[in-house]
């Protein structure tokens, strides 16, 4: 039963991010045909947005060393018109790979703290963005979407609590290279609801619309929901999350899993609130999925809709 609230957005469009952050940090080898078969079920969920991968480079990413076979067996997978398959790119050299095999979207992704930069990208925040430019300037004269995502939003391992005008300052400049959107990423999952109003608020502030806005939450804590929620609050319709809870960060040891879809789903219904996505469908796949890597979904709502052998798929 649903209770709507009229002060929340009416849908919400979840950005499925299981295939490439879900699944980047698994330490054996995901068969490429087991994730292209794990996105064409994602898609028949309903679901509109699924990131499929990186193009990074293998030395960094081994478990995303795959991404050309697996857009070329995704071209061949009929899945349904209008499903948006953006890619994560490092730089100059992973987009024109992209853009190689007929990506439409794409996302570059920085740090607002110099510890994190360093030990994601080996650079300074400067000198990150100054590689994004001309990635996001090409990507735009080649009439590609981009997304900005942006790490450490609300604490780094090494910095602790972040302040909220350097994240607001950091995703503005985001914005102002070209970007279409900005994903702010709660990357050790430490993020409460009044450190999200406050971010937001001051994000608001810096000229950045609600509408532009994306959350990342990780649920470290068990705070993804709550802050899920106060981020719609906030006037934030799109949501980024992983199917299953799948997910982690191989650059920030202490980062847990994702918000997990079928949790995102499962409260944003019973607000009323219209996703598109059948969760039953959603449910099954993350099952499915769980059964390949070995281990059972970490996802309340996985285990309470699907805990019996008899709702496992092969």
């Amino acid at each position: 039963m649903a209770f709507p609230d009229p002060a929340l957005p009416a849908r919400v469009r979840i950005h499925e991010v299981g295939p490439r952050d879900g699944l980047q940090n698994e330490a054996a080898a995901v068969p490429v045909e087991i994730k292209a078969e794990f996105i064409r079920r994602l898609a028949a969920t309903g679901l509109d947005t699924v990131e499929a991968t990186s193009f990074v480079h293998p030395r960094w990413v081994p478990q995303l060393g795959d991404a050309e076979r697996l857009m070329e067996l995704l071209a061949q997978a009929g899945l349904p018109a209008g499903l948006r398959l953006p890619v994560l790119v490092p730089n100059r050299r992973g987009l024109e790979r992209a853009l190689a095999l007929g990506v439409r979207e794409v996302a570059v992704f920085g740090s607002v703290t110099e510890s994190f930069a360093r030990a994601n990208l080996n650079r300074s925040v400067d000198e990150s963005l100054a590689i994004f430019e001309p990635v996001v300037a090409r990507a735009k004269e080649a009439g590609m979407r981009v997304r900005g995502y942006l790490s450490m939003c609300f604490g780094d391992p090494w910095e602790g609590a972040v302040p909220v005008a350097r994240v607001a300052g950091a995703g503005r400049r985001l914005l102002d290279l070209g970007c279409d959107e900005l994903s702010l990423g709660d990357t050790i999952g430490v993020a409460t609801p009044g450190h999200v109003g406050a971010l937001l608020t001051a994000l608001g502030e810096a000229g950045v619309d609600a509408a532009r806005t994306a959350v990342h939450f990780h649920d470290t804590y068990g705070q993804a929901l709550a802050n899920t929620l106060t981020a719609l609050r906030h006037g934030v319709t799109t949501v980024d999350a992983s199917a299953g809870g799948l997910g982690g960060c191989p650059y920030a040891k202490s980062a847990t899993g994702n918000l997990a879809t079928e949790d995102l789903v499962w409260m944003l219904h019973g607000l009323g609130i219209e996703t598109g996505v059948d969760l039953g469908r959603l449910t099954a796949t993350s099952v499915w999925m769980a059964a390949h890597l070995g281990r059972p979904s970490p996802s309340r709502t996985v285990r309470a809709l699907a805990g019996t052998p008899s709702h496992q798929e092969s």
